[in-house]
């Protein structure tokens, strides 16, 4: 398995299309029983060349065995909709492992993407921002996955969540098959996201939550500070670490079971992530997921 899977390597690398691409490349090349077929579809049989026949097709594999030219044939569609979702609010500021949040996230929905672009899925991208939502809309083409790349750099998270807005307009079903994938801290003061989610249920999308949390707020590990601020409302608050420890972990672990538990009900697959942990796990729930609406 690649070393740059491990995020604090990964962070160092600052061309975002090359960081994706050596991740998953190098994740790729750690299964060996990997079920991936190709592109866009199912790989059936060979047939000799034609003329007319797109050349795009053609396997420079077996010219090379065998110094005549074949075509791939296929049979079954497999390409889906991949639309990610990102939470840009000012809370995905949190710093830990000396990153951000929203730096994991970028690299991680970077990673995605492009191992969804790989694979022939149509790729779109929905920022959620101080009550606002930046859309690009889920397309099939490598420039499209430049596009969401650059979008991707530009994100500079502030404010709160999208208020809740008309989401069945904006994310309901096409002929594809969709796949949601949601980056987010999970941290909601009027139950905006949880709102969003139920949305996205409703309208039985296949959706997968990944929950960006720092080992430091996991552990309670500020590093001597007495004061937190909550960095949307600007509020502070005293905190004796050694005291409160085992309150908050008790709370916390409650709170983190109630989360999963009211996913589970929607039908919603949730994957807690810590800021120091590789993105092997991301990209095998991604891929399961993804090859599960393939099926």
């Amino acid at each position: 398995m690649s070393r740059l899977l491990d995020p604090k390597i990964l962070m160092s690398i600052k061309d975002l299309q090359l960081a994706a691409k050596t991740t998953v490349d190098g994740f790729m090349a750690g299964i060996h029983n990997s079920n991936v077929k190709g592109v866009g579809m199912e790989f059936s049989q060979y047939r000799s060349y034609q003329a007319g026949d797109d050349l795009r097709r053609l396997d420079w594999k077996m010219f090379a065995r065998s110094d005549r030219y074949y075509i791939r044939e296929s049979e079954i569609e497999t390409s889906v909709s991949v639309r990610f979702l990102i939470d840009a609010s000012a809370s995905i500021n949190h710093v830990d492992a000396g990153f951000t949040k929203i730096e994991y996230a970028r690299y991680l929905a970077a990673s995605l993407a492009y191992m969804a672009s790989m694979q022939g899925d149509a790729i779109g991208l929905y920022v959620f921002q101080n009550n606002h939502l930046f859309s690009l809309p889920s397309r099939q083409d490598h420039q499209h996955l430049s596009r969401i790349f650059y979008q991707l750099e530009k994100i500079d998270p502030a404010g709160s969540f999208t208020d809740p807005i008309n989401y069945k307009s904006i994310f309901s079903s096409s002929d594809k098959k969709e796949l949601f994938v949601f980056i987010t801290d999970y941290y909601q003061q009027n139950g905006e996201i949880t709102k969003l989610l139920q949305s996205l249920a409703t309208n039985k999308h296949e959706i997968i939550v990944f929950h960006l949390m720092g080992k430091n707020e996991i552990d309670l590990d500020f590093k001597g500070y007495t004061a937190l601020e909550d960095l949307e409302t600007g509020k502070t608050i005293k905190v004796d670490p050694t005291s409160s420890r085992n309150l908050y972990k008790e709370r916390l672990n409650k709170y983190l079971a109630d989360v999963r538990s009211e996913l589970l009900n929607m039908g919603v697959f949730y994957e807690l992530i810590t800021m120091d942990e590789p993105l092997e796990k991301a990209l095998k729930d991604f891929l399961n997921r993804r090859n599960k609406l393939r099926g």
